[in-house]
């Protein structure tokens, strides 16, 4: 390695400038020259070898695009998109007798809106295992009843309890039922919501229960909920027991919007049993 010297000369002012005199000094700088890191040289003092390395890296995923007031951004390079605001094809409604079993709610301008009395909604297909749920909603910008009357709809992932979704902006209701609370579970950490009109979302982590090798629980399964970025539910043990599960949207009468709906599996690093 090669270094390179400079040597800085520091002189006293002159007097009659009226500044106190500095000490005369040298000053010795080092310069190394900055060396590439050797992308083969990954090993963390011995703890990594090359082989783990290239087991144990994360997997590369493009993040969800910026959603806006007027436009939801694009899902992540690894989501399962399940309405695009295109269509209902990956959604389904109450079967009729003749066997025709299309949603039947109102798909206008990239969203799709509760069609009073068409009934709950639900994905034809499910996600396996632990999965994250992105789903954006918005209550109607003209301000109708109080309560549980203004803005209701609910978000149910299968085998979890409903997420409530509700104007809870000003609005007051019992607190099991507030916007982001599990309804008759858990009530939410913090009312995040925004005002009627405008685009909310939820983030849902669905962890599943997962079994030892005797069929003995050791790791009950959990809901997060984040509204609008802000976690509400953190961890709440409800639910998942299921092994998979798709996901409904609640016809509660109310003309509640919904848009930008995708999941991703998750792959959480297992756990071990107790004593293990």
């Amino acid at each position: 390695m090669v270094h390179e010297t400079f040597y800085v000369e520091i002189h006293p002012i002159h007097p009659a400038m009226n500044y106190r005199p500095l000490l005369s000094a040298t000053l010795f700088v080092s310069l190394a020259p900055l060396h590439a890191e050797d992308p083969t040289s990954v090993s963390d003092a011995g703890r990594w070898s090359k082989e783990q390395v290239q087991g144990e890296r994360p997997a590369v995923v493009t993040p969800p695009g910026h959603t806006t007031a007027a436009k939801p951004g694009a899902a992540p390079s690894d989501a399962i998109v399940f309405f695009d605001g295109k269509d209902l094809s990956k959604w389904k409604g109450r079967g009729r007798k003749d066997g025709n079993d299309a949603a039947k709610w109102l798909v206008k301008e990239g969203y799709m809106e509760v069609q009073r009395g068409t009934g709950v909604i639900q994905t034809r297909d499910q996600i396996e295992g632990d999965c994250q749920w992105h789903i954006e909603w918005c209550t109607p910008a003209e301000v109708k009843g109080n309560s549980q009357g203004r803005g209701n709809s609910g978000v149910f992932i299968g085998g979890y309890p409903e997420v409530q979704v509700l104007d809870s902006f000003q609005n007051d209701t019992y607190p099991d039922g507030q916007a982001s609370s599990l309804y008759m579970k858990s009530v939410a950490l913090v009312n995040a919501s925004r005002g009627p009109g405008q685009w909310q979302t939820y983030d849902v982590i669905c962890i599943r229960e997962k079994k030892g090798a005797e069929g003995k629980v050791i790791q009950p399964g959990s809901i997060t909920v984040l509204h609008n970025g802000i976690v509400t539910q953190f961890a709440v043990q409800e639910g998942g027991k299921q092994g998979a599960g798709g996901l409904q949207l609640q016809d509660h009468g109310n003309p509640v919007r919904y848009r930008n709906i995708w999941a991703r599996k998750l792959v959480v690093p297992s756990v071990a049993a107790p004593g293990k």
